[in-house]
């Protein structure tokens, strides 16, 4: 049976992020965060959240997912211009990118920011903060 005064999973992570829990955040993060690791774009979450019976707008869900990126709790991969996933993984890693079918997935490709350093001239009063590879596939045949 569940307990009737049990706090929602999303309530203590938003907290712990310093974000307010929302009735709509607390909602979002409970679709986000429930089953593991995944990519999911903000139109896609609008839709499952739709689908459970959240009341939310799109305009809303592009405003958390921002909110809950600068918090920490989820990193952008930005594969196009105007494209943009979300992913629930925020340790440093790397992705294959479908361009035929919009999938995208985790690689394991170990990069050395030390090593980046010293292949890459970084502009002057410039530093690496991050290194984002998406790898862009598509069928040999087209």
């Amino acid at each position: 049976m569940l307990e009737q005064n049990r706090v929602p999973y999303g309530v203590d992570k938003l907290r712990r992020a310093g974000l307010r829990p929302t009735q709509q955040r607390v909602a979002l993060a409970e679709l986000l965060f429930a089953d593991g690791d995944r990519h999911i774009t903000a139109e896609s979450l609008y839709d499952e959240a739709v689908a459970k019976g959240v009341k939310v707008s799109l305009a809303t869900v592009y405003n958390t997912l921002n909110q809950f990126k600068d918090a920490g709790l989820l990193r952008e991969v930005v594969v196009r211009a105007g494209k943009s996933y979300f992913d629930t993984n925020t340790t440093t890693h790397h992705h294959f990118f479908d361009e035929q079918t919009g999938s995208i997935e985790d690689i394991d490709l170990d990069v050395d920011e030390e090593d980046l350093r010293e292949l890459v001239k970084v502009p002057n009063g410039k530093c690496i903060t991050a290194v984002d590879i998406v790898v862009r596939l598509r069928d040999e045949r087209v």
